[in-house]
C-alpha cells in the first residue's frame, strides 16, 4: 500500500495527527530529502511521541533519480509494503517528484491513499486576497529569459480567458527581480503578491506591481501571485 503525504511548508506545527501515524507506521519512506524527512520524523517525535518503525528504511527520491529508483519501489509495493510517498515539504506531485509512481501504480492497480497536507501554492492564493473562483499554476518559472517571456504571456493569455483568474509561480529569490522587470515589460499594471518563507518565523507577504517589487530585495522560498 502506497500513502501519498503531505508534509508542512516550514512551520513543523502544521503536522497532523495522521500524517504523523502513517509515517511512522512505514515500512519505507520514499522521500526527496532525506535530511528534511529526519526533521519530519524528529518533530512527530516531539509533538505526538511516536517514533519510526526500526525496520523502516529510507528511500531517496529525487528528481533525477525517479526514473532509476520506480523498479525497485514497485517490487517492494508488489511485495506488500507499507509505503510513504513524501516531499522535501508540501504536497507530494506538486512541482515535486512522484508522477512516474502514481502513474505505474495506477497502472498496476496498487493500492493507494493521499493523506493530505498544506501546499506553498494554496496558501499563497489565501493570502493574495485576490478572487480564488478560479486560477492557474504554472509551477517553476523557465530559468532562460526568452521562455521567462513566453510563460508569462501565456499566464496573461490563460488569466484573461478564465476572467481574470490570478496566476501563480514558483520562482527562486536570486530571480525574482529579473523576472519582475520581464513581467514589468508585459504588464506594467498588474498586482503581484510575492509570498516568501509562508508560515516560517520570516513570512512575509509583499504586494505592489511588477517595477515596485523588482526594487525589492528577496531571501528564501517564493511564490508569486499574478492578478492581470
Amino acid at each position: 500500500m502506497l500513502y501519498i503525504v503531505g508534509t508542512p511548508i516550514g512551520n513543523m506545527e502544521d503536522l497532523s495527527l495522521r500524517q504523523a501515524k502513517a509515517i511512522t507506521s512505514a515500512e519505507i519512506i520514499v522521500t526527496e530529502d532525506t535530511r528534511s524527512t529526519g526533521m519530519v520524523l524528529k518533530r512527530i517525535e516531539e509533538l505526538f511521541h511516536l517514533n519510526k518503525k526500526p525496520e523502516c528504511r529510507l528511500i531517496s527520491y529525487y528528481q533525477e533519480k525517479e526514473f532509476e529508483k520506480l523498479p525497485e519501489i514497485i517490487s517492494l509495493l508488489e511485495e506488500g509494503k507499507e509505503m510513504i510517498l513524501m516531499s522535501e515539504s508540501g504536497m507530494p506531485l506538486i512541482s515535486d517528484p512522484g508522477y512516474l509512481l502514481v502513474k505505474e501504480v495506477i497502472k498496476r492497480k496498487i493500492p493507494y491513499s493521499v493523506i493530505p497536507g498544506p501546499t506553498a501554492l494554496v496558501t499563497a492564493l489565501a493570502h493574495s486576497g485576490f478572487k480564488l473562483n478560479h486560477f492557474s499554476f504554472f509551477g517553476f518559472l523557465p530559468r532562460k529569459k526568452g521562455d521567462i517571456n513566453k510563460a508569462l504571456l501565456k499566464a496573461q493569455e490563460v488569466s484573461l480567458l478564465l476572467d481574470h483568474a490570478p496566476v501563480v509561480f514558483y520562482e527562486s529569490a536570486n530571480r525574482l527581480n529579473e523576472s519582475l522587470l520581464l513581467l514589468d515589460a508585459i504588464a506594467p499594471t498588474v498586482t503581484v503578491c510575492v509570498c516568501r518563507e509562508l508560515t516560517k518565523i520570516y513570512e512575509e507577504i509583499l504586494r505592489g506591481t511588477p517595477k515596485e517589487l523588482s526594487e525589492m530585495k528577496f531571501r528564501g522560498e517564493i511564490v508569486m501571485v499574478i492578478s492581470y
